[in-house]
């Protein structure tokens, strides 16, 4: 039984390169001085010519002989055998031969061939053939299949028992040392006192535990390996070794290729340059051959002649007519060009002059943002302060009138409990005030009310009858000095405004008619179309904006006798817009602008929203005949302005009716815990108080009926009046009916209309 060892992997590349240039460093073992005899050798053998028939090398080897190899078929047609009766090289090639009559042959002649033909074991490598490294087995199993068991020349190796013995101690030991293995073992751990690199329980081998690191794959590029020679020995040998390295290269630049070779003389003869023709080949003599001589042809005759100049001469006649009718038609498009030239580069023009003014109109107003940016803010704070100042004055106005009526009301009907008591009122040094008398209190204020009634009497020379008519008065008026208090507000209101435009040396920015106009009117004049495509006007509404709602700060519509029209944007707008039509005769025949009014487009933005905030935040008394009557002027102005139908219109309308709807609920919550209570006494000011009510009542009917007459029945302004009379005149009249209640109950549902008045029971 043989026994082998398994051989060890071949090495890669970046090994035999790396086992190359060790075994020039120095290394005595005996695999790299066969390998490098052997490498040193091909060398040599590669520098001489391929036809080399003999000669050996300076250090005395012996000479190798060229040997023209054949194929097996070559070889046998040689010999004059023919390729069926051949016998095959090898066992795997064999075939059974068979007679003549298709039988096979079986004879001890054959089967000793074939048996001699079988090689069982390896021959023994001559010592003058050259080693390879690559194919060869380790020294040691070497001297393992030799021991003991001389092979044979011929015949199968029989091993011994004393060789496999030797084989069986062998693999114990190299087992119990732990050698180098060839597999991935399926073992989780392995034991070992060499170094197993950075991950030792890793079983994945990575390339440069391997193969080694990139230096000494790249070394020969790299001079990583290289040694600097340093005695006069060493620097001869590496002399010698660059002189064999140049000769080596030489060597392969002369190298020729047969294939390259005929490449070359196939293109030199295909260019007509023949390097290999024969000197003395003598060129093939010329033979002379004449020119033909051309078949006689007829002289021409004069007739056929002018017909052909007669056809050439009205081909040309057509062709000069085309040409000019060619030439005429590319004038005329040559001067159609010109003029769209003309045209274009005007347009060029025109454009970069838009261009540049609407830059300079952009950077215009860039700067008018960045103005209304300040500026805003602190009109904002003043509009927000005057409507403070009107909240507060109404609210000191309806807290006297209330305590009026509750008086009133408490002489009435008796005065009710308190559900909740008041809060306790302290001083400046935080000491308790102490509570007053209700009925003193009521005393107090009755002797207050009469003394103001006698300062209105001597100031506006009032009649007697309106002083009869004690309750018709609904004593709006302030005391003098929260009255001088009120208007010291209001002109710090109106200075502010003039004080916010004290830092502005720019006329434009201070008159917007001097900046915006100009701007705008120009945009207008030059570029109609862009104007009206853009909403132009609507743009400069709402830039002007700013300036209006600072010209209208601390106006009251209900105070002040100014209208709309008296205001300087009012008249300003108007003429901005009137400014681009020349005045015609017939002015009911001129076109309308092509941006609308925008004095009522600036009505719409900025003055409408602002009346609707001041009427709603106490600017609107209604118990104020006088109030009624301007707010009813000032709606007519903005419905002439923007029309009936207009929201913002509207808006006003709602405004003025949410005021008399709170009026009248405020009026039936304070009546209501008196009803509830309804305790009266005997007291000779009850008549004279319940007068006083019925009269404020009728008054607050008789300036909803006014607002009615002028508004309609859009909002129900009718039902309020309606529910005023069922819910607190009514109550009120029949606790006194005979003693002047009926008579103001039936006054006052007398002045309703027919269908408001069916539905008041008396």
């Amino acid at each position: 039984m043989l026994a082998f060892k398994k051989s060890k992997a071949r090495p890669g590349q970046r090994a035999r390169e790396t086992q190359e240039e060790s075994g020039e460093e120095g290394n005595d073992s005996p695999i790299n001085i066969a390998s490098s005899k052997a490498k040193n050798k091909a060398k040599r053998a590669k520098a001489k010519s391929k036809l080399s028939f003999g000669g050996g090398d300076e250090e005395g080897d012996e000479p190798e002989t060229f040997q023209l190899k054949k194929s097996s078929l070559s070889r046998k047609l040689t010999l004059g055998i023919h390729p069926a009766n051949a016998l095959p090289d090898t066992l795997d090639q064999a075939t059974i031969g068979a007679r003549s009559n298709g039988a096979p042959v079986y004879d001890a002649a054959y089967l000793s061939e074939l048996k001699a033909s079988m090689q069982s074991t390896r021959p023994p490598m001559p010592d003058h053939e050259v080693y390879d490294v690559d194919v060869s087995m380790d020294t040691e199993d070497r001297a393992i299949v030799s021991l003991d068991t001389p092979a044979p020349s011929g015949g199968v190796s029989i091993p011994t028992q004393s060789y496999i013995q030797t084989a069986k101690e062998k693999r114990e030991r190299l087992r119990a040392v732990g050698p180098e293995q060839d597999y991935i073992s399926l073992a989780i751990t392995t034991r070992t006192d060499t170094y197993q690199g950075p991950h030792p329980e890793s079983r994945l081998v990575r390339e440069e535990d391997e193969l080694g690191e990139g230096d000494d794959e790249y070394a020969q590029y790299t001079s990583a390996q290289e040694r600097i020679a340093l005695g006069k020995k060493s620097r001869k040998i590496e002399a010698s070794k660059r002189k064999d390295a140049m000769q080596e290269m030489i060597a392969d630049a002369d190298e020729e290729d047969e294939e390259t070779i005929e490449w070359e003389r196939e293109q030199l003869r295909r260019g007509g340059l023949d390097p290999f023709a024969r000197a003395d080949a003598v060129p093939e003599k010329q033979v002379y051959k004449p020119a033909p001589i051309p078949p006689p042809t007829n002289l021409p005759e004069l007739g056929p002649a002018i017909e052909r100049l007669a056809q050439s001469l009205a081909a040309l006649k057509t062709s000069h007519a085309s040409n000019t009718n060619a030439v005429a038609s590319f004038s005329e498009e040559e001067e159609q060009l010109d003029t769209r030239e003309t045209e274009l580069r005007d347009m060029v023009a025109q454009a970069e002059t838009k261009r540049s003014w609407f830059a300079e109109f952009k950077e215009w107003m860039e700067s008018v943002a960045t103005f209304l940016d300040e500026k805003y803010p602190e009109l904002e704070r003043l509009e927000s302060e005057h409507i403070f100042i009107l909240k507060e004055r109404s609210g000191m106005i309806t807290r006297r009138r209330k305590e009026d009526d509750e008086d009133d009301l408490s002489v009435v009907f008796g005065s009710p409990a308190q559900r909740e008591p008041p809060p306790d009122e302290f001083d400046e040094l935080g000491r308790d005030v102490p509570r007053a008398d209700p009925a003193a209190l009521r005393k107090v204020r009755r002797v207050a009310r009469v003394a103001r009634r006698h300062r209105r009497q001597s100031r506006n020379a009032v009649s007697e009858a309106d002083w009869e008519e004690e309750g018709y008065s609904t004593d709006s008026s302030l005391p003098p000095s929260d009255a001088q208090d009120y208007r010291a507000a209001i002109q710090r209101i109106t200075t502010g405004g003039e004080e916010l435009l004290s830092d502005v040396a720019a006329a434009e920015f201070k008159d917007p008619s001097l900046g915006l106009a100009k701007w705008f009117g120009e945009w207008r004049s030059r570029y109609g179309d862009s104007y009206t495509g853009a909403w132009g006007g609507l743009g400069l509404v709402g830039a002007w904006e700013f300036w209006v709602r600072l010209e209208l700060l601390g106006w009251d519509p209900l105070d002040s006798c100014d209208n709309l029209d008296d205001f300087s944007w009012y008249s300003s707008l108007h003429e901005y817009s009137q400014s681009s039509y020349d005045e015609d005769e017939n002015a009911e025949s001129s076109e309308p602008p092509p941006d609308g009014d925008l004095v009522s487009a600036m009505i719409s933005t900025a003055v409408v929203p602002r009346l609707c905030k001041m009427l709603e935040s106490g600017g609107f008394d209604p118990y104020s005949d006088h109030d009624v009557r301007r707010i009813i002027d000032v709606a007519e102005q903005v419905e002439a302005s923007i029309g009936s139908d207009h929201h913002k219109f509207l808006m006003i309308l709602k405004s003025v009716h949410s005021v008399f709807e709170n009026a009248t609920i405020a009026a039936e919550t304070l009546l209501s815990p008196f009803l509830r209570f309804n305790r009266p006494q005997f007291d000779p000011e009850a008549i004279a108080a319940r007068n006083r009510l019925l009269t404020k009542a009728s008054k607050l009917f008789d300036v909803m009926l006014r607002w009615r007459k002028f508004t309609g029945d859009k909002l129900g302004t009718g039902q309020v009046c309606v529910r005023l009379i069922k819910n607190y005149v009514l109550p009120i009249a029949r606790s006194g009916w005979e003693v002047g209640g009926e008579e103001k109950t039936r006054q006052m549902v007398a002045a309703l209309p027919q269908d408001l008045a069916a539905s008041v029971n008396l």
